[in-house]
């Protein structure tokens, strides 16, 4: 019925003919052949004269439709699911006792369901071959089985705060063979950061159980090197990133000595309006190259990001700013990275901010690592790696709007010694018409605007202060007025909650109208007499 049948058939007759007069070859398909099911097959049949068919891999086909988004979320699910279930070395009994104990109900029962066969055929596809969760687990199985002899008595392991339990194991299975085998791990749980990938920061901290040895009847033993010592980051990142990493009790306690000692502020958070990414960018890499010398070489400046897609444009920045070095990473793959000076983007609140507020599907934890009590324990870890990859300065840019929640503990601590915004810091205010928050902004003419943060359903907006042209003017508690910060009063309106009247000029003559006209029509009469309706500040004469 949502076919123009005239249309379509006139359509068919124009192919032919064209392919006539230029004497093409024109194959013709129906739909009956897809309804019937051998549609891709008769197709064959037919092309066959004409060409050699050469099918693509199945891994090509597979990379083209993911790059055109066309596998689906459970699909996905199912993928993920497998990696970890192998990489985790988990049994099927091992997923069903779980469920059990997390009570995840019919659901988790109905997928375990589905994934038995789907694990059964990927590995029947393997035909005897292994994939790397095999590598290990069949290693660690030799071990255990002493089909493998380690001659081994020392055990380094790097990077143990990313070890998982299949790794684990196998380090377990070579200890086990010989009664004076030693294992060393060099690792920092503060940058545990890849549990998606099946780490497990537990087995660090609770090292001692896991791998420790006995002695004179006591189990666990094991000993501590403290390396508290950076080669990279100056005083105030260095401890700043401390105290932020350790507000998780979980987290294993060392001290710090920093690279250096900072001369002028380290930390900056500058706070972003809307629509303003890319000038507020463009305005700290300016200060940043303005501070180069000029027969110095160029400064290294790394733009971390949570999520690839806050990328922005490096060409264009690093034609911009020649004495600069410019870069961008993720946070998770600038690890073992270090630049003069660090940009955090976007580091916003909502579900693709930082910390990100995007939920694993419940099905997942049946093939991942338990979860840590602390909230957003691995995104607080996550943040601590990209404020220590900063030697000199680590510059962060949040919404003004919708700031994240590590970006106002960062703020409002003192702990941290967070400098002030560059530039004028514009106040919060309550919003009296919703409750929300009265946010400070440019507008386009170049004036301080206040806004609600819920722009899209309240309309409160209002100018700043006449008089200093930043600060709003608050309703004072027991009068009539609305005092700004600057020392300017002015009359409140008798209509709205945070508005304050200013003299206007009407078809009768002078009035006190409400800063928020049209939105608000308070407005009061002026009586011969009256003062002026603004008191400002009195200036002090200076001897």
């Amino acid at each position: 019925p949502f076919v123009d049948c005239d249309e379509y058939l006139a359509g068919m007759e124009w192919k032919r003919q064209v392919h006539a007069a230029h004497e093409t070859t024109l194959i013709e398909t129906y739909s009956y052949e897809r309804q019937e099911g051998h549609l891709l097959s008769g197709l064959a049949e037919k092309v066959a004269p004409h060409v050699t068919l050469k099918p693509r891999p199945v891994d090509t086909i597979y990379d083209r439709i993911v790059e055109l988004k066309q596998v689906d979320d459970f699909s996905k699910l199912l993928g993920t699911f497998l990696r970890k279930f192998k990489s985790g070395g988990y049994s099927l009994q091992d997923c069903e006792t779980k469920s059990e104990r997390m009570k995840l109900g019919k659901r988790a029962r109905a997928f375990l369901d589905v994934f038995a066969p789907v694990f059964q055929e990927y590995q029947k596809r393997l035909e005897g071959r292994i994939d790397f969760e095999d590598m290990i687990l069949r290693a660690a199985h030799y071990a255990e089985t002493g089909r493998y002899v380690s001659p081994f008595r020392h055990i380094l392991v790097d990077e143990f705060q990313d070890i998982s339990q299949s790794r684990a194991r196998l380090v377990k299975a070579l200890k086990a063979q010989h009664p004076d085998v030693r294992v060393f791990a060099v690792g920092d749980d503060w940058q545990s950061i890849f549990r998606f990938a099946g780490s497990d920061v537990h087995l660090m901290r609770h090292f001692g159980l896991e791998f420790g040895g006995s002695f004179d009847g006591e189990a666990g033993v094991h000993r501590t090197v403290d390396l508290g010592r950076t080669f990279r980051s100056v005083d105030q990142i260095a401890f700043a990133a401390r105290t932020f990493v350790l507000r998780n009790p979980a987290q294993i306690q060392k001290q710090i000595v920093p690279a250096g000692t900072a001369t002028e502020p380290a930390i900056r958070v500058m706070t972003v309006s809307k629509g303003e990414d890319e000038a507020k960018l463009s305005e700290v890499l300016a200060a940043m190259s303005a501070a180069v010398a000029p027969e110095a070489k160029p400064a290294t400046v790394l733009l971390l990001g949570r999520y690839r897609f806050v990328e922005p444009d490096l060409q264009d920045l690093r034609r911009r700013f020649l004495r600069l070095k410019v870069s961008f990473k993720t946070i998770h793959a600038s690890k073992g990275l270090e630049a003069d000076h660090v940009i955090l983007l976007n580091a916003d609140s909502g579900r693709t901010g930082f910390p990100s507020e995007i939920v694993d599907d419940p099905l997942l934890s049946l093939v991942s690592p338990e979860e840590e009590a602390f909230q957003n324990a691995e995104e607080r870890r996550v943040m601590y790696v990209a404020m220590t990859r900063a030697r000199h300065t680590l510059t962060i840019l949040a919404s003004n709007a919708r700031p994240s929640s590590f970006i106002t503990e960062l703020k409002k601590d003192p702990a941290y010694g967070i400098a002030a915004q560059i530039g004028v810091e514009l106040e919060e205010h309550g919003c009296g018409e919703c409750g929300g928050r009265l946010l400070g902004v440019t507008g386009k003419d170049g004036r301080i605007w206040y806004r609600c943060e819920h722009v899209q359903h309240c309309g409160n907006l209002l100018p700043a202060c006449q008089s200093c042209g930043t600060a709003l003017p608050r309703r004072t508690d027991g009068t009539a007025d609305a005092r700004c910060g600057c020392g300017a009063n002015y009359p409140t309106c008798p209509e709205c909650e945070d508005g304050w009247l200013v003299e206007r000029s009407g078809s009768y003559g002078k009035f006190l109208g409400c800063v928020r006209y049209p939105t608000c029509v308070g407005k009061a009469k002026i009586s011969s007499g009256d003062r002026s309706a603004v008191t400002k500040p009195r200036r002090r004469n200076r001897a």
